[in-house]
């Protein structure tokens, strides 16, 4: 149901904020313990809100979802008094004695924006990191997953007035930009496709609104001829096959040096099997795709190259089985496009510039994975390719842990976030310096003629 908000609701946010209400350690920690407290509280309807919009197991809405948002909320429990204190900085010669401090202070009224993939956490991280920060919050929860922005909207009505955070429903593409244009944020936060985050920056831009950026793109993964293949193939399925794919961070097309390539196909339709057994369909570990317009879009890749793995779909089960393809050609869209969904195209390569040539034709991917035994390779392989975030012998478990930032780089993104990085992405860092009155030398003052000697020397 739409739930758009009104110029007048957005003014009562801001003189909210303004009051200073959330300033405080004390009520900051207390929202944070509400959200906590009402995250455990409906930790069923939740997960019954994740299946009915993807299909995810609890223990995949708890993996993916719940349990990473419940780590982000005790981590900013545990740590937030420390990461509110000003923090100490040195002083330059010309300064001294001067004392200087950075102090934390919030951004504002802050509008968070998320995907329909992974829609409980990507909507919710943001948000502890905006309440830890001092902020109000404008919350869009994505419509394409509806039984769990219903849930979210009960959560944060129940526990929070609308003057502090405040969540809107409705068509994206209509509620995003109108709450734009009536009111002026302090931050945008959007987590989406690379085509509506170009959109978000162009509104921004308009009233110099800063913008966090968490973007996509095509994500490659290496696997070289001296990598464990069984834990590759394990790791891989894994990463690639999450919520059917639908993850931004998922390998998006694999570059297998040739001479391992099918033997490392045969571990892999095995891994498949062992994983989701002999029909995906049936699965209970296996979700589907979100709705019929995503499934036209990945039923249409299929054609795109030869299958040599599943390849079966069921468009009223909303059912792509997990899909390997080969003889794909660079130039199609499967290869332009960021797949977002459960197929996987496989590249051999004979050596390094072989497979760089590929990557560099969708350049600046969200994230990066590469498979080998060798610390030279890696090294080697970690310093040739631009990207925001990635692994050695795994993929996307970097996303899982807070005490990495994550964001991307170019066209996969702006600004990071996770853990303590999610409070300073909504702190505006303020360096203030404090000079005593005791000492007042005059050669900072005019007249400066005979001077410049004595400036060299201090200021270097």
């Amino acid at each position: 149901m739409a739930n758009p908000i009104s110029k007048q609701e957005l003014q009562a946010i801001r003189t909210h904020y303004e009051s200073g209400v959330t300033k405080p350690y004390a009520f900051r920690m207390q929202q944070l313990r509400l959200l906590r407290q009402a995250v455990l509280k409906y930790e069923e309807p939740i997960s019954a809100a994740l299946y009915q919009d993807l299909k995810k197991s609890p223990e995949e809405v708890y993996g993916s979802e719940t349990g990473l948002l419940l780590t982000s909320l005790n981590m900013a429990l545990k740590n937030l008094r420390q990461w509110m204190m000003p923090q100490r900085a040195k002083t330059d010669l010309i300064n001294l004695p001067s004392s200087c401090r950075i102090y934390k202070d919030p951004l504002g009224v802050v509008f968070i924006i998320s995907p329909w993939n992974y829609p409980l956490q990507l909507l919710l991280i943001p948000l502890v990191g905006a309440i830890s920060a001092g902020n109000c919050a404008v919350l869009k929860p994505s419509e394409l997953a509806p039984a769990t922005a219903a849930i979210i909207e009960k959560i944060i009505l129940e526990i929070y007035p609308p003057e502090y955070i405040k969540v809107i429903q409705g068509e994206g593409a209509t509620v995003v930009p109108a709450a734009l244009e009536l009111f002026r944020f302090d931050h945008i936060f959007y987590t989406g496709s690379i085509s509506v985050g170009k959109i978000i920056y162009q509104l921004a831009a308009d009233k110099l609104v800063p913008v966090t950026l968490e973007l996509g793109g095509k994500s490659p993964t290496i696997i070289e001829a001296d990598a464990d293949l069984k834990i590759a193939a394990r790791r891989i399925a894994l990463g690639k096959f999450l919520n059917a794919g639908q993850t931004c961070v998922a390998p998006d097309y694999l570059l297998v040096h040739e001479s391992v390539k099918q033997k490392f196909l045969d571990l892999f339709q095995q891994t498949i099997r062992q994983f989701f057994g002999e029909d995906a369909l049936n699965s209970y570990s296996y979700g589907k795709i979100i709705n019929t317009h995503r499934f036209d879009i990945l039923s249409g890749y299929l054609s795109q190259g030869k299958i040599c793995i599943g390849g079966h779909k069921e468009r009223s089960a909303l059912f792509i089985a997990p899909t390997v393809i080969e003889a794909v050609p660079l130039d199609a869209p499967i290869m332009t496009e960021e797949i977002f969904g459960p197929i996987l195209p496989i590249f051999g390569f004979q050596n390094k510039e072989e497979a760089l040539a590929i990557i560099q034709k969708n350049p600046y991917p969200l994230a990066f994975y590469v498979f080998t035994t060798d610390t030279q390779k890696e090294k080697a392989w970690m310093e040739a390719v631009p990207f925001g975030g990635g692994c050695v012998n795994n993929t996307n478990w970097q996303f899982a842990n807070p005490y990495l930032p994550f964001g991307g780089i170019g066209a996969s993104g702006m600004g990071a976030y996770h853990g303590k990085y999610s409070f300073d992405t909504f702190t505006h860092r303020k360096p203030v310096m404090k000079t005593p009155t005791w000492f007042d030398p005059n050669i900072k003052y005019p007249p400066f003629n005979g001077k410049l000697k004595w400036l060299k020397l201090f200021i270097k």
